[in-house]
């Protein structure tokens, strides 16, 4: 080896030496399970973290199944309304907005492990090939279709489908020895948004809308045409227990009841502009008397409609606090067919406040439950027990009104609870209410075969003296009567199983025309038009006075279960 060689060789050992150190950390790293400096590092932790489980996990792992459990923990962490849809129930929730679905065309419930049709779509495919109220499904596609196996979301899945595809039904019909088949041709079924429309009094004309979706608007026109052909006079809108929808059906709609270049709503995000949407002045009912209702379920769109009307001094809102959703989500959808609802910005009401209610991050436990602290504090009885603690600000005129905790109405209606007991408590929270209507409707259908009119049926039931009936009912159920209550409770009782019959016969308009007469802020609504307090003035101290509504009087302080109709499954 010559001198010159010789120099270079330190040079190759410590390089060789390097070598050696980088190659045997890497492989130390690799196969030690030892890849946090590669996770800590990157700018996508969670992929990596992912690969790192797949890769070096001591059992067979579902990356994917992790994946799903994921999602909905990771946007619960940034506000109660961003959320994760798996793709399996993606298509349902769309399908509640855009306003139709593919299938067969009936309502349904499920009992005894059965299929029980309880209403048929008019003009629908069941109805097309002769499918009747009561008839119980138990085979779809010759397949036996009863058992533990029957489930609402099951039911759904097999009887909804794409427009245009067939499905065979395997019925059972009370009359019938044989057992009935029906071959039928899936359609696009609508979904109301509008579940009533109708003349409260000579000049008071009513609209009830359930949600804002793709076809609201146009709902609404037909209904304010049918208001129009009876010569109405003054509005009112029900938004009670609406938990909201679209943003731009809101818009549309309120963009009827306003003058021109009104603000009606704005949006502003961290990384989305603000965005004003103004009224068009082409509304066809810009001066009509409007009265709309809210309560602590109105959220998100009615309470974008509510706040319209409210803060341009457009109408009265008489009832309760509404929810106080003010964040507005986007729609991101997979590949899979999942998708997100990610809160992208904040909506503001024309006076400029936000409504949406205190939250903390990751803490959606104490935000469900604000509705449950509301009634706790005597809310729902008293408007002095409602704390609005946002800040202040100015309608149209100079009303004051709040931020940060829903839309306080102008004309506060408590819950009454004279009528609540105990007794009736423990009848509802058995599901009893629901049990019995049934029964007694499917029972008793040929009776009531060619009635249409529900002061017909209201006649056979007082009759056949249903809620003497349902007392025996609930007696042989193990609640016990208890004659004292029971006769508190008795208008209470009749009126909740005279309106779910008159649902399960009829229809949801002929069930809210029912109970309306008994409610109180319908009640209220129709005293306010009368006496023409419907446009917004600055209070003074008798107007103030007129606003207080006296408490309920509650000393047992039940909490007032209501008998209001479950919606049954329409597929």
């Amino acid at each position: 080896m010559t001198h010159r060689t010789s120099r270079f060789v330190p040079i190759v050992i410590a390089i060789s030496v390097i070598v050696g150190i980088l190659i045997g950390t890497f492989f130390a790293n690799r196969y030690a399970g030892n890849r946090l400096n590669i996770i800590n590092t990157s700018s996508n932790k969670i992929n990596d973290l992912l690969h790192v489980i797949d890769d070096q996990y001591v059992d067979t792992v579902n990356i994917a199944d992790i994946v799903e459990k994921a999602m909905p923990r990771i946007l619960a962490e940034l506000d109660p309304h961003s959320a994760y849809i798996p793709a399996d129930k993606a298509k349902t929730a769309n399908d509640e907005l855009k306003g139709f679905f593919g299938g067969i065309g009936v309502q349904f419930t499920i009992k005894s492990d059965t299929v029980y049709v309880t209403n048929i779509i008019s003009g629908g495919p069941a109805e097309k090939v002769g499918m009747m109220p009561g008839d119980r499904i138990v085979s779809i596609d010759d397949s036996t279709y009863v058992g533990k196996k029957v489930t609402n979301d099951e039911t759904l899945r097999r009887l909804k489908g794409e427009k245009g595809t067939k499905v065979r039904l395997g019925v059972v019909r009370r009359g019938e020895k044989d057992l009935l088949s029906f071959n039928v041709v899936r359609g696009d079924i609508p979904i109301k948004s509008i579940d009533a429309t109708y003349m409260l009094t000579n000049d008071l004309g009513y609209i009830k809308i359930n949600k804002f979706g793709e076809t609201t608007y146009p709902e609404l026109l037909i209904s304010l045409a049918q208001l129009e052909q009876q010569d109405f006079k003054g509005l009112i809108i029900d938004l009670r227990d609406n938990t909201g929808g679209y943003m731009s059906s809101a818009i549309q709609m309120v963009n009827e009841f306003l003058p021109e270049h009104k603000l009606i709503v704005y949006t502003q995000g961290r990384n989305t502009k603000r965005e004003d949407f103004y009224s068009d002045g082409r509304g066809s009912y810009q001066k009509l008397p409007l009265i709309v209702l809210t309560n602590e379920n109105s959220a998100s769109a009615a309470e974008i409609f509510a706040g319209a009307i409210q803060d341009n001094d457009r109408g009265i809102i008489v009832g309760r606090r509404t929810f106080g959703k003010g964040l507005v989500q986007q729609q991101i959808s997979f590949s899979d067919g999942s998708l997100i609802h990610l809160t992208i910005s904040r909506y503001y009401t024309p006076s400029g406040r936000c409504i949406q209610k205190p939250y903390s991050s990751g803490d959606d436990k104490e935000y469900e439950f604000d509705i449950i602290h509301r009634y706790e504090r005597g809310e729902f009885f008293n408007e002095d027990s409602i704390r609005q603690t946002g800040e202040t600000y100015l309608t149209s005129i100079g009303r004051t009104v709040y931020g940060g905790g829903g839309i306080m109405p102008d004309y506060f209606v408590g819950e009454d609870t004279t009528e609540y007991t105990s007794y009736w408590q423990e009848v509802i929270s058995h599901g009893l209410v629901t049990q019995y209507c049934f029964d007694y409707t499917d029972h008793n259908r040929p009776k009531f075969v060619g009635m249409d009119n529900a002061e017909d049926i209201l006649k056979t039931l007082r009759k056949d003296r249903v809620t003497q009936q349902f007392i025996n009912y609930c007696d042989n159920k193990g609640v016990k009567r208890r004659n004292n209550m029971i006769l508190r409770s008795q208008h209470l009782i009749e009126t909740a199983l005279h309106g779910i019959i008159l649902y399960n016969l009829l229809d949801i308009e002929e069930y809210i025309e029912y109970i309306n007469k008994d409610d109180q802020t319908i009640k209220r609504a129709i005293e306010l038009f009368n006496n023409k307090q419907t446009v917004p003035t600055l209070p003074d101290e008798k107007q103030a006075r007129d606003k207080k509504v006296a408490k309920a009087n509650s000393k047992s302080f039940v909490y007032p279960f209501k008998a209001s109709i479950l919606r049954q499954p329409t597929c």
